[in-house]
């Protein structure tokens, strides 16, 4: 049985592929998973004609200062929310000029978590085009497989925004 990472890897395989064909191009945006998106995506030749940027932004004030996340949300709806997922992909997107932005923001845990909030929550934000949407997911698992489980639907958050564009 092949491991999560085998699976992100193809789907990171299959996003470049997509994005090459279409002369299309995505920028990640990653708080949680730590770079794991960009790392997956640049395993493979040819990434650099797909990929414009990649944001490692793990701290509140990186995602204000890089992305331009509100403040105001972050402390309003902390930084594992909806808004600020949205406000990642968005402002990745706008900084970059891709044609994609995935974020990712969320607990991996073990620590951290709450009644509200509990480890494993994940929000993928996807920006493309016509707008921006917001997925929520409650992974269950250690650090790594929550991480992991949230890349990977990243990546397929990614495939579905890149078959459309």
């Amino acid at each position: 049985m092949a491991s999560l990472m085998e699976y992100i890897d193809k789907k990171a395989a299959a996003l470049l592929d997509i994005l090459l064909v279409k002369q299309a191009t995505v920028t990640f945006a990653e708080s949680c998973t730590g770079g794991m998106l960009s790392a997956a995506f640049t395993r493979h030749a040819g990434a650099s004609a797909a990929l414009k940027r990649s944001y490692v932004t793990y701290c509140d004030a990186a995602k204000a200062e890089m992305l331009e996340v509100s403040s105001r949300d972050l402390a309003l709806y902390t930084a594992v929310s909806s808004p600020v997922a949205a406000q990642m992909a968005t402002g990745a997107r706008r900084q970059a000029g891709a044609d994609i932005a995935i974020s990712v923001t969320g607990l991996a845990g073990p620590t951290g978590g709450m009644a509200v909030q509990p480890v494993g929550l994940v929000y993928i934000g996807c920006a493309v085009n016509d707008g921006v949407r917001v997925i929520r997911a409650v992974f269950p698992g250690n650090r790594d497989m929550v991480r992991q489980q949230a890349a990977l639907l990243a990546y397929r958050t990614a495939l579905q925004a890149a078959a459309v564009l």
